[in-house]
């Protein structure tokens, strides 16, 4: 099977689950000999460019990008490297951006001589020059990438037999691909405007996700959790959606990090997404409140950036816990992997979680898991804890009691140890190229 797929943040470039998703499914179809001409927004040597608002869109490990890439291309298998094909649209487009994000992030490119000279954006123009210039704004630009993708379909359309793509900001450009080609369409479904805004919906991203999602031949959801939303909220036929479940990579050195003397008679508790409505930073802090009432010998740590950053900074200042408390910001793939061998609980209190890979991350580290049961992962967690993102008071009772109580720590990692057997992305690729097989 050939598949031409929209997607995000091949390494180095990595922000969030949603690129880690993309490189191991692609990377697990790759061996499963499917061919993937894979295409990506990227701007490059943009990489250590940060926006306001604590929000990182783009960050490589801290190393030269040029030199990870090499490295990266090197260790790749024979196997793997025919079998995919990386093509990079010149777009400022990132997975995470907002309305308001993406002007930041555009404001700081046009600062930098390399790119206000070559890209400036000119309102005037009636015709869209895909090397004219970014858009002005991120629907100009979602828009703007779609044409891109649709001159790369019309390009190698003897080369795919089936179009698969990534969140919203990508359906438009399967859609025009589909147009333009006639090949059939997938749109996978990580995450919603529901998942992510809440009561601020946005409404123009809404409409795309319905468009993409209604003229896609097949949905792939990332949980049923999920599947349920796009049937409630788009009246969307539940047969053309199916579920596959991300899975996770196992970790390079898990627990065999040392701890620093510092931590040794302290417990550590994680949190490790973006800090933004969607993960429920704030109720993790104020279960952390109660739990210090209990075992005030306990650190927490919550790693990521976002636009809640400044006012979860403030509240823990108010409360008084900023000697208990860590803000590590953005953090590197080694960096993420230190912090679980440190960790003594990890805990994802998300609001609305399509599915969530971190907590499957931290398990391959023998961490214990909490987790909302507003998520995706928690259908294939049975071992993991679990709570209602609201009940703090809950949450915090069985902080303290992983803390309290290394036999049941021990318990919930042996479960979900069992768990972990069947959640690979071995299974999710040969789902997938089911679904391509029966969709062409």
């Amino acid at each position: 099977m050939r598949i031409l797929m929209f997607g995000w943040e091949f390494p180095p470039y990595l922000s969030g689950g949603l690129g880690t998703a993309c490189y191991d499914m692609t990377k697990a179809l790759a061996h499963k000999g499917t061919k993937i001409i894979f295409v990506q927004p990227k701007v490059e040597g943009a990489d250590k460019i940060r926006i306001a608002k604590g929000l990182t869109l783009r960050s490589a490990s801290g190393q030269n990008v040029t030199k990870v890439s090499e490295k990266l291309h090197s260790s790749l298998t024979e196997f793997w490297r025919r079998n995919v094909d990386i093509r990079n649209v010149d777009s400022p487009l990132t997975p995470y951006a907002t309305p308001e994000t993406y002007e930041d992030y555009l404001e700081q490119l046009l600062k930098d001589k390399r790119y206000s000279e070559l890209r400036e954006y000119s309102s005037s123009s009636t015709v869209l020059n895909l090397r004219g210039g970014y858009g002005k704004d991120l629907m100009s630009e979602v828009y703007r990438f779609s044409y891109a993708a649709a001159a790369i379909a019309i390009e190698l359309a003897n080369e795919y037999d089936i179009i698969h793509v990534h969140d919203w900001m990508t359906y438009p450009a399967g859609v025009l691909a589909k147009q333009v080609t006639g090949k059939p369409l997938i749109a996978h479904a990580h995450s919603l405007e529901y998942d992510r805004s809440g009561d601020n919906l946005n409404p123009q991203v809404a409409r795309i996700e319905w468009e993409g999602l209604s003229k896609a031949d097949k949905i792939v959801a990332v949980s049923h959790y999920t599947k349920n939303l796009i049937v409630k909220h788009y009246s969307i036929d539940e047969n053309k959606i199916e579920v596959v479940h991300n899975a996770v990579t196992r970790a390079s050195f898990a627990k065999q990090f040392k701890v620093p003397e510092l931590f040794k008679d302290e417990k550590l508790v994680l949190f490790l997404g973006r800090i933004t409505f969607q993960k429920g930073p704030e109720y993790f802090v104020e279960a952390a409140r109660l739990v210090l009432d209990k075992l005030p010998n306990t650190r927490f740590v919550m790693g990521g950036s976002g636009d809640m950053l400044l006012n979860i900074v403030r509240r823990v200042g108010q409360l008084r816990m900023g000697d208990h408390f860590h803000f590590t910001g953005f953090m590197n793939r080694q960096d993420i992997e230190r912090i679980y061998a440190m960790s003594d609980l990890y805990c994802m209190p998300s609001v609305s979680e399509p599915f969530g890979i971190t907590p499957l991350e931290a398990m391959t580290s023998d961490v214990p898991v909490l987790i909302s049961r507003q998520s995706g992962v928690s259908e294939v967690l049975h071992g993991a804890l679990k709570v209602d993102f609201w009940d703090v008071k809950e949450m915090a009772n069985k902080i303290c009691a992983i803390l309290s109580y290394p036999v049941l720590a021990a318990e919930v990692v042996k479960r979900c140890q069992q768990d972990l057997k069947s959640i690979k992305w071995e299974n999710a690729a040969q789902h997938l190229n089911d679904i391509y097989s029966q969709t062409v």
